[in-house]
């Protein structure tokens, strides 16, 4: 009975001189004897045909202790001025072939104006999407005016065809938008609140951070309130273009919450932290106009609890022309549309739209998307854009 603690005690030392290839060995054996005795596992592990040298042990050197690495912030970009924006468009609607551009002044030119001459100018303003109505008070008064006057001359035809063109797009239309902030009676600062509504694919999401970056660049401090939280990536595009000009972005934690309380909270951390204006992104959806009146009026109710809308912008996308302008006339029904944002209007779309969505839909463009740049978006000018189209 004193024999057995002595075979325990050998075999210990046999274990530690052989090191780990005899500890493997019999690991090994008592695995395999185990799976022979019927408790086999699904995985068997093999014992290494070659036995792996030790790495190397690392020197370690003393030094001071490591610090974490410091996160770099995102970097804040500068938007360019807004003064001069619209002048870029001159060259991009020169460009486009315009209807309403070189070919109506060379008809305008001629000698002598026949009705077949007429009814191209006719037929080139309706293709450029100037709209009937439009197009039909326009003929007339360069029909009565090149008869009584007898203008010919190249320059002078331009100076008549600027003149009539300036005249339908109004602009004596008030096209200013309404970021001034102001303060309620009992002193409390209330920010100047933008809502930006229409259809889903003009750009709409875009357009408010492009709008971020037109504020950023006039001295104005501005909060992104996420209200269109039906479209996943809705929220995350615009935290991104918020991001870009150091401009926060209020929106909801879940896919599918209350836009009025997203709205609502916007608006009210730009009244706690005196920002000058809220530009609010709201759904595109138009299943029914019934659903779409009360999304819409739930937010202004919710959002006029801490300040009103001073603005409801509708986006407009410029190369859809009829089908576009049906839509938004539901929008301007129910959300009291007091301007309109038209985007892609750079060389691939008929300016003429412009004066058709104003006599359409009552109200003033406001601001015109030049083309995919993030700085491409400028207050409307009524002089500026005609000299665009006439090249």
């Amino acid at each position: 009975m004193n024999e057995l603690p002595w075979i325990e005690i050998i075999s210990a030392v046999v274990v530690l001189a052989g090191g780990g290839g005899v500890a493997g060995l019999l690991v090994a054996r008592r695995r395999r004897r185990t799976q022979d005795q019927g408790g086999g596992q699904a995985t068997v592990e093999r014992e290494p045909t070659t036995r792996p040298e030790a790495a190397p042990e690392a020197t370690v050197e003393p030094g001071p202790t490591t610090e974490p690495v410091e996160t770099r912030a995102p970097t804040v970009e500068t938007p360019a001025p807004t003064a001069g924006r619209l002048v870029r468009l001159r060259d991009r609607l020169a460009r486009s072939g315009s209807p309403l551009g070189a070919r109506l002044l060379s008809v305008l030119s001629r000698d002598s104006l026949t009705e077949d001459d007429w009814d191209e100018i006719e037929e080139e303003l309706l293709l450029a999407d100037v709209g009937a109505g439009p197009t039909t008070e326009l003929l007339e008064a360069l029909r009565t005016k090149v008869r009584v006057l007898g203008v010919r001359e190249p320059a002078a035809v331009r100076d008549l065809l600027r003149s009539e063109l300036v005249a339908l797009l109004d602009p004596a239309l008030d096209r200013t938008l309404r970021t001034e902030p102001t303060t309620a009676e009992d002193g409390t600062h209330l920010p100047a609140v933008t809502l930006v509504v229409g259809v889903n694919g003009t750009g709409k999401t875009t357009t408010v951070g492009k709008l971020a970056r037109v504020l950023v660049a006039d001295g104005r401090s501005v909060v992104l309130g996420a209200a269109d939280t039906f479209r996943a990536a809705a929220a995350d595009q615009l935290t991104t273009w918020g991001n870009r000009v150091g401009v926060p972005t209020v929106r909801s934690d879940r896919e599918g919450a209350d836009p009025a309380s997203v709205a609502f909270e916007a608006v009210a951390r730009g009244r706690d932290e005196k920002i000058d204006v809220v530009l609010v992104d709201t759904a595109g959806r138009l299943q029914n106009k019934a659903g779409l009146m009360d999304e819409l009026g739930k937010i202004v109710r919710v959002s006029s609890k801490v300040a009103a809308p001073s603005e409801v912008l509708l986006v407009l996308d410029a190369t859809t022309g009829q089908n576009g302008l049906s839509q938004a006339r539901v929008f301007a029904e129910v959300a009291g549309v007091t301007g309109i944002v038209l985007t892609k209007l750079d060389g691939t779309a008929k300016g003429g739209i412009v004066v058709q969505v104003q006599r359409e839909l009552g109200v003033p463009v406001k601001l015109i998307g030049l083309g995919e740049g993030p700085d491409d978006l400028a207050p409307f000018d009524v002089d500026e854009f005609v000299d665009g189209i006439l090249g």
